[in-house]
């Protein structure tokens, strides 16, 4: 089956969505899935794209094509709006329209985030060329991209109560910034977190801890994706300082991205906006301005939780039936998990289970399980949450197309219930044609690709593949070598990866899967000798159904071997 590849989109998540295709485009299945990159570009357009872009270390290092930026600045293409009914070099791809589609695929695999991406707009249009896709249907995910509405929805499944505002932006009128926060101090107490809505990866989430109004200020204006600047701090920026300043507004990680709208008018280009500014100060203004093109209608104001904080991934049994993943703990190394700290190594650890007590840990499971099914979700979905001092569960925040880096939380869970990162996938893509059936739209097509899958799958996993051995030591350069390894050899698909570990007490150790999708090393070795967890045995248990469909026989057993095989 050709599967298409979605990545990129208009959202400011594009970068995530790359890395979640290149794991797509690396570790699907060879023997069932032959990958075709997809990139959409900032103007919404389907480009073909050259297989080996595809190990480009971001975007921008080949869209737009190089020689196009100017003036040192690195931008997206919507920086130059005179491209957007240009044609695509031929080194770059060859762009299609939707009702190309089927001649280049018959399965979209969706890597993209944020609106437009994760809201069903891609999605419905999908629906209209008659192309299945992976991940929730029109309904989940117009549900997964609202944060007001989920908060609204969840609470009314579970009954949790959580203290929140949503605050407009024609609310937004500077003369009243003290008494609004006067009023959410005292409804919600401090620290007060502030989310844009319709935003994923930790982008536009800003928490004021101290009861400072200028705080408050800046963090609703990050969260309507707004900047306000006033002549004296322009004024002392010097000319490199200001260069910079404008490249940040460019980086959509931490400005707020172009096109900006200052003044009545639209800029595209960092250039373009240094150069208003200058004017616009020049002529004796005092405050300016800038928003993004596509900012923010309201925020969500939220109480801060004190709690752990976790994260579980939700997917199906072949009836439909939810199946809740063992959760993961994050354990925050930084005080603001925005999107930076996110992605950066080393600003935040993960724990499978959540450190408290089994039935716990069940109640969370049963929790994510009912929201999934409430909600409209199907397919697969990760929600995060808190489980607080007083052992309240609180949940929030959908995440239908959760992120699909090789050791992203939702690998990490299917992990323990005995898949690697290919099997993974390739549940991702039968479970979810499986669930474009039930829409009843082109359902005996469908129903001939899915029977055609099942027997691809039964009969891959029926063959038995020579072993081959990855030892690697106690280092944790060494472990991430490994793992890819690993990655790799399961989606060729030839051969069955066996890894073992020399440990720093000396000895060998066979691992089983879930040993392959930890952070560090020492997280592998705190694991050797210790029981497996029970809530990991049940969910395991539960989920058999699903592991031997798509792996087989599987072991979760640690075994200590003399050397290994020359």
């Amino acid at each position: 089956m050709r599967i298409g590849i979605f990545f990129g989109g208009p959202s400011r998540e594009r970068e995530i969505s790359f890395a979640g295709g290149k794991t797509a485009f690396e570790y699907l299945d060879k023997s069932l899935f032959e990958p075709v990159p997809v990139f959409v570009d900032s103007f919404g357009r389907f480009i073909l794209l050259q297989k080996e872009l595809m190990y480009q270390s971001e975007i921008r290092e080949f869209y737009p094509a190089p020689g196009i930026q100017k003036d040192g600045f690195k931008t997206y293409i919507e920086s130059f709006p005179e491209l957007a009914a240009a044609d695509v070099p031929a080194d770059t791809g060859t762009l299609i329209t939707p009702a190309d589609f089927k001649n280049h695929f018959e399965f979209a695999f969706l890597a993209m985030h944020g609106p437009d991406c994760e809201d069903g707009a891609i999605q419905g249009l999908l629906e209209w060329y008659k192309i299945p896709y992976s991940g929730p249907g029109l309904m989940g995910s117009a549900v997964g991209i609202d944060k007001i509405l989920q908060n609204e929805m969840i609470a009314l499944v579970n009954g949790q109560e959580k203290k929140s505002w949503t605050l407009t932006y024609n609310q937004w009128v500077p003369k009243d910034y003290p008494l609004l926060f006067q009023v959410l101090k005292k409804h919600l107490g401090l620290p007060l977190v502030i989310k844009a809505p319709h935003q994923g990866s930790s982008i536009g989430v800003a928490i004021v801890k101290e009861d400072s109004l200028d705080e408050f200020v800046a963090a609703v204006n990050q969260c309507f994706f707004q900047i306000e600047l006033d002549a004296a701090t322009w004024k002392e920026l010097d000319e490199a300082e200001k260069l910079a300043w404008g490249q940040k507004i460019a980086n959509l990680d931490e400005g707020i991205g172009f096109p900006v709208v200052f003044h009545g008018k639209t800029i595209y280009h960092p250039v373009t906006l240094i150069s208003e500014l200058e004017i616009y100060f020049s002529e004796g203004n005092n405050q300016a301005l800038l928003s993004s093109s596509n900012a923010e209608d309201q925020v969500l104001i939220e109480e801060f939780v004190n709690g752990q904080e976790f994260s579980c991934g939700c997917i199906q049994f072949d009836n439909g039936a939810p199946l809740a993943l063992p959760p993961s703990e994050v354990i925050k190394m930084v005080q603001v998990f925005d999107f930076n700290a996110k992605y950066k190594p080393g600003a935040s650890r993960k724990r499978i289970p959540v450190d408290t007590t089994l039935e716990k840990n069940r109640e969370i499971q049963q929790m994510i399980a009912a929201v999934f099914q409430q909600l409209g979700i199907n397919a697969c979905v990760r929600i995060d949450g808190f489980l607080t001092e007083e052992g309240t569960i609180l949940l929030h925040d959908p995440n239908t197309i959760p992120g699909m880096s090789p050791t992203s939380f939702i690998f990490k869970q299917m992990a323990e219930i005995g898949l690697n990162v290919t099997q993974a996938l390739t549940y991702l893509i039968r479970q979810s044609l499986r669930e474009r059936i039930r829409t009843g739209k082109h359902t005996w097509a469908l129903r001939a690709l899915l029977e055609k899958l099942d027997a691809q799958i039964t009969a891959g996993v029926a063959v038995e593949k020579p072993a081959e051995q990855i030892v690697f030591d106690a280092t944790d350069e060494a472990y991430a070598e490994a793992r890819r390894r690993y990655d790799l050899l399961n989606a060729e698909g030839k051969k069955r990866p066996v890894p073992v570990l020399k440990a720093a007490d000396g000895q060998f150790y066979q691992l089983s899967n879930p040993l392959m999708f930890k952070e560090y090393v020492s997280d592998v070795e705190a694991l050797l000798h210790g029981e497996r967890h029970p809530l990991l045995t049940e969910t395991s248990e539960k989920a058999a159904s699903i592991t031997t469909f798509f792996a087989g026989a599987v072991s979760y057993d640690i075994t200590r071997i003399e050397s290994p095989a020359l």
